[in-house]
């Protein structure tokens, strides 16, 4: 009877303060984002930890040429030094310097993006924080090409899994027109033309490590071989399928193994591409439920976004929640 006593005195605070629970594989729930930043002060706060003063009150004033006190100005957007009122301004050099829009929805829509598993789409993004969509896309596209990218990362290395796919749907066919009424030959010829015409996305992946999209112009030939040379490490060891345009890699790596997907094979040991064409199967799916269609021209950001959230899954023991390891890219950027 007691016990049944204080599991009623305690589901009221259970309600005005929900708790994540340990059986949840989120490691910031949205209740407790919203608890560390209600307002564009607690964000500008720890912008301003995060970039000068972990205390939160002293920091070095490029002025005095010493560290000083600093508090928060009333006026605007910044801190001011005690001492000389230097004014410092921690969305200096950030995406969020010169933006009309209040830092806590920057820090929403961060927190959005590195939540998702499958994408979120502008248009959810304009409904949610009541923003235009042009805005909404801006915001996004920033996030994306200024902070998810990885083209400074080092190469790839170790055991590393390449495969390409394309990017885009089905050809249209015209009113009326049905298997009976055109030539297999045609038909065949105009497949191939328009799968040829779509976006070739190559993707790497080390086993058990990193991921890596890029954009490429064709899967054939030299484009092919420049973007695996410049993102994989001549040291490692590298697998594909039997496609011919991977066959002049060999001379550049330690070892190509190759595995026959044309005779129907697909596993030989530990020589695979299951682990790239996973990561295919969960990039299409997330980009056909969210954004149904991507221009050519955005898509290298889109894909650099899923990426991204493969790689800081693998680096939350480390480096923290994925919302924290955004923001530390944004302050450090």
């Amino acid at each position: 009877m007691l016990d049944m006593d204080a599991n009623l005195l305690q589901k009221p605070k259970m309600r005005e303060h929900p708790q994540r629970q340990k059986s949840s594989e989120a490691d910031l729930s949205l209740m407790e984002f919203l608890e560390r930043y209600p307002d564009d002060a607690a964000c500008l706060d720890r912008l301003w930890r995060e970039t000068y003063a972990p205390d939160g009150h002293h920091a070095l004033c490029p002025k005095c040429d010493r560290e000083r006190k600093f508090h928060r100005t009333k006026t605007r957007a910044a801190y001011t030094c005690d001492t000389c009122g230097l004014h410092i301004h921690p969305m200096k050099g950030t995406i969020f310097e010169g933006s009309p829009v209040s830092l806590k929805l920057w820090f929403y829509v961060m927190y959005v993006m590195a939540s998702t598993r499958c994408g979120v789409s502008a248009k959810q993004i304009e409904r949610e924080i009541g923003v235009t969509y042009k805005t909404a896309h801006r915001m996004m596209k920033k996030i994306r090409t200024e902070l998810m990218t990885d083209e400074d990362a080092r190469p790839l290395s170790g055991d590393v899994e390449v495969d390409e796919t394309t990017w885009g749907g089905k050809p249209r066919k015209p009113h009326g027109e049905t298997h009976l009424t055109v030539d297999p030959e045609q038909r065949r010829a105009a497949g191939i033309a328009h799968r040829e015409s779509k976006p070739t996305i190559l993707g790497m992946v080390e086993r058990g490590g990193k991921l890596r999209f890029r954009v490429i112009p064709s899967r054939h030939g030299a484009a092919l071989s420049r973007a695996v040379t410049a993102n994989v490490d001549p040291t490692s060891v590298l697998l594909t399928d039997d496609w011919g345009s991977y066959k002049p890699l060999r001379r550049h790596y330690i070892d190509h193994r190759v595995i026959n997907h044309s005779a129907g094979r697909y596993v030989d040991g530990d020589t695979h591409t299951n682990t790239i064409e996973g990561a295919f199967g969960n990039l299409k799916t997330g980009m056909r439920g969210a954004y149904k269609k991507v221009s050519p021209r955005y898509l290298q950001s889109y894909v650099d976004e899923y990426a991204w959230r493969h790689n800081a899954q693998r680096d939350r023991a480390e480096l923290g929640p994925l919302f924290e390891q955004l923001l530390l890219r944004a302050v450090s950027a």
